[in-house]
């Protein structure tokens, strides 16, 4: 999923989307649409009369290709939030290594509220994820009595965020 940001509004775009058996199969979108995906990826908020200008399309147009794009699963239209704002004061990346089906524990791992991200990796990971705790002790907690108990988790290494830099969602359509 590709997304981008601005103002604290993120949308995001995909180009497969799931089937209900699970496969992906692949969304048309043509310029017109990654110009809406372009300009939503500026600014969320943007009235359909807007887009409607900055596309040359009537804003009936307009209003049904984004629904398009919302109901293909294309994008995403939401809020992001900065969790340090949010008094959410330690965030981590964690290194997993997992004997069995590495989708069953993605899918347990992706079920904790504090995970923000799973991603199945190659490397000497299995699972990548990304969590955000109100601190230390909550940071410790989540590890040793929600993440270690999870069949299939072998061992698990931590990277505490000292400091963040970057944080983008503006990719755009390529």
């Amino acid at each position: 999923m590709i997304e981008g940001a601005r103002n604290g509004h993120t949308v995001s775009m995909a180009r497969t989307t799931k089937s209900t058996d699970g496969a992906r199969s692949t969304v048309v979108v043509d310029d017109v649409d990654k110009a809406l995906i372009e300009a939503l990826q500026q600014d969320g908020r943007l009235p359909y009369t807007k887009l409607a200008v900055e596309v040359g399309l009537s804003e009936a147009a307009v209003r049904q290709r984004v629904q398009r794009l919302v109901e293909a699963g294309v994008v995403q239209i939401v809020a992001v939030t900065d969790p340090l704002t949010l008094g959410f004061r330690r965030m981590a990346m964690i290194g997993l290594k997992v004997e069995g089906d590495l989708r069953t524990v993605a899918n347990d791992i992706a079920a904790l509220p504090e995970v923000s991200y799973v991603v199945v990796v190659g490397g000497s990971f299995d699972l990548m994820m990304e969590v955000v705790c109100e601190d230390d002790d909550h940071l410790l907690m989540l590890l040793n009595d929600r993440v270690r108990s999870i069949a299939g988790v072998r061992s698990t290494e931590t990277f505490t965020y000292l400091k963040l830099f970057k944080q983008t969602y503006a990719w755009g359509t390529r």
